[in-house]
């Protein structure tokens, strides 16, 4: 669906548990309680090689406009912190739905397209019942030689990382969801749209890991410095494990993952999936 055609209101974005997390955004946005605008760069610049830094992920965010608006002009609108006061959180899973978000009734967040690079995301080897019976299961991170992939993250305040903790853990300020800063892969900022994973086919099994030998697509945006950006993992049971692979989001959707997969395999402990400062 192109972006014009979807939903302009939170409350009318599709979203059913069984299905989590789609549909997601096809690009960058900003979710408010009553709106959802869409967000497009104002400028074409070359991609350069430095890593962007707090300030200068900031600064590279600011160039998004939305019919005209900057984004810190609609996060005054909303009487909501701007740029300057916010730093990045993967949104990996649902959270990046609006629908979604903005049950949580936190705040305006602006939202952009990010490439995930020798980093995927794959499914918690556990169930939320929240929503449905016997539950969904969220989406963390893990290391994936070679792979790439699109995915989301939020410019949040620090009220809102922590408010999205406390719903991941069923509303407890301390569980087994912790926010973390990755210390691996490459994470930046991707402004082709269309960019897709790699095929099932193009996984390598060596017996014991999986890995891609094609090139990765050149890059459409800056990396990110990975001390700059938290992310959300499990640390009671990491990810799901189907004999020594992982159940990559982007080539198995939530319902054939819990069908055909869950309960067939074990667990991987977060500690053996990905390092973190």
């Amino acid at each position: 669906m192109a972006i014009n055609m979807q939903a302009k209101t939170p409350n009318l974005w599709q979203y059913a548990p069984a299905n989590s997390p789609l549909p997601l955004p096809e690009g960058s946005v900003i979710v408010t309680k009553t709106a959802i605008h869409y967000l497009t760069r104002s400028d074409e610049e070359e991609v350069s090689s430095d890593l962007l830094n707090l300030q200068d992920l900031q600064q590279y965010c600011s160039n998004y406009t939305s019919e005209g608006k900057t984004i810190d002009s609609i996060l005054s609108l909303e009487k909501a912190e701007l740029l300057q006061d916010r730093k990045p959180f993967l949104l990996l899973g649902e959270l990046a739905n609006p629908f979604q978000l903005n049950r949580l009734n936190i705040g305006p967040m602006p939202i952009f397209t990010i490439r995930l690079e020798n980093l995927c995301r794959t499914y918690a080897d556990a169930l939320d019942s929240r929503m449905i019976n016997p539950g969904i299961h969220h989406v963390t991170l893990a290391r994936s030689e070679g792979w790439w992939e699109k995915t989301h993250m939020a410019m949040a305040t620090i009220g809102q990382m922590k408010s999205m903790i406390t719903w991941l853990n069923n509303g407890r300020r301390a569980g087994d969801w912790k926010p973390v800063k990755p210390a691996e892969g490459i994470i930046r900022f991707e402004n082709d749209f269309q960019l897709q994973s790699p095929s099932m086919d193009m996984l390598h099994w060596d017996g014991t890991t999986e890995s891609v030998k094609q090139e990765t697509p050149q890059p459409t945006g800056p990396s990110i410095e990975l001390k700059q950006i938290m992310a959300p993992i499990h640390t009671k049971w990491g990810c799901y494990d189907s004999r020594g692979k992982l159940i990559r989001c982007s080539l198995v959707g939530q319902r054939d993952f819990h069908t055909n997969y869950f309960r067939r395999g074990s667990s991987k402990k977060w500690q053996d999936i990905l390092e973190i400062e």
